[in-house]
């Protein structure tokens, strides 16, 4: 056992080690209301948990039938970014490290992957990262210390406008400063739209349908916490377990359905994976989109308030306070759990077909033009 007190999770236990701390007793979700005075009055998102959406049938069979539909895609992708981890890395000798919470069912699959396909042990543990406060640094040491000399692979689920991967690199970059270490920045997802990874299976802007839901795909495992009330300073960042929601659970059945994929398209991923470079170049470029609609939208720029890409509208529409959406294309399928999301929340969609990414979500904050 590498650690006490760690958060449940309803994940098997060779699949993942959470090193968070458990706050289910302790800790209580907001409104969305409070939460989102909280942030506009300088507060830090991670101090409060919002409340968990509790899907509509209709929205539940659309999320079972974008599994059905794009498994076999999803295998592809995770068969492709592992076997460029493995590329990369140089060595068999990995460790996979998960961003909680939209990295932990892609790092699963991946580390599935690596044990069916390429027939690699490497151990996985998730972590929290937060904006502006950056990653848990106790939970790396923790790591470092019950690996050492093994190459450390971070993994996301996707990425927006790249602040996960900016933090992370200031992150890796302290800690190999202050510690000696040799820590990589070089994070993993399956889709890439923001084009600010160098490792990743498509930088198409693809639903992910772990996108689609809270924790009921997530392990049960809540958003990360941060708040010295409950988390001191020797402790790992914080979750919640959402026992409650056993019945409901999905996470198991997303990534047992799209592991059953993977023996039928590891021939196609050997292919591409032979036939395409191991890393790509960032060129941010997702992020002159966001400039530009800030610079259009809001009176003050902040670009917190502007999510882009399929997976970061989907989590505004699930926990924050959404202003609009703005699609390229209603008909396209990637979005039809959004136009779903919206009209039960109220939310205008607007369609805008020369958008660079599939969508985007904006967020309420009073200075909207």
């Amino acid at each position: 056992m590498i650690a006490t007190g760690l958060v449940r999770t309803s994940y098997p236990k060779e699949d993942i080690t959470f090193l968070l701390k458990d706050v289910t007793a302790d800790f209580e979700e907001s409104t969305l209301e409070e939460r989102e005075n909280a942030v506009r009055s300088g507060a830090h998102y991670a101090e409060r948990l919002p409340m968990e959406y509790q899907p509509s049938q209709e929205y539940t069979e659309l999320y079972h039938a974008t599994v059905e539909t794009t498994k076999e895609r999803l295998s592809h992708l995770v068969g492709v970014v592992s076997r460029r981890i493995l590329l990369n890395a140089q060595t068999e000798d990995v460790v996979l490290v998960s961003l909680a919470r939209a990295g932990s069912p892609v790092g699963i699959l991946i580390r599935r992957y690596a044990e069916q396909i390429l027939g690699l042990n490497w151990p996985h543990y998730s972590v929290s990262i937060l904006r502006d406060k950056g990653i848990d640094e106790k939970a790396i040491e923790t790591i470092q210390a019950a690996h050492p000399g093994s190459r450390i692979q971070f993994i996301d689920g996707w990425t927006g406008k790249g602040a996960i991967q900016k933090e992370l690199t200031k992150s890796v970059d302290s800690l190999n400063s202050r510690k000696g270490w040799n820590l990589q920045d070089d994070m993993a997802v399956l889709a890439d739209p923001g084009a600010c990874a160098v490792l990743f299976g498509t930088r198409e802007d693809f639903l992910i349908p772990s996108a689609c839901l809270n924790s009921t795909v997530s392990g049960l495992v809540s958003r990360t916490i941060l708040n010295e009330r409950y988390i001191g300073e020797d402790d790992f960042h914080g979750a919640k377990f959402y026992e409650e929601l056993l019945a409901e659970d999905l996470s198991n059945n997303f990534v047992d359905e799209v592991t059953a994929c993977f023996l039928e398209t590891a021939e196609a991923v050997e292919k591409e994976v032979s036939s395409t470079p191991v890393t790509a170049e960032r060129t941010w470029q997702g992020m002159k989109e966001v400039e530009e609609i800030g610079a259009k939208m809001y009176s003050e720029t902040d670009y917190h308030l502007i999510k882009p890409g399929v997976g970061e509208t989907t989590r505004v529409l699930l926990r924050r306070s959404p202003w609009k959406v703005l699609v390229n294309d209603l008909e396209h399928p990637d979005v039809q759990h959004l136009l779903i999301l919206a009209k039960e929340k109220n939310v205008p969609v607007e369609v805008v077909p020369e958008l660079f990414y599939r969508s985007i979500g904006l967020i309420k904050s009073g200075k909207e033009i």
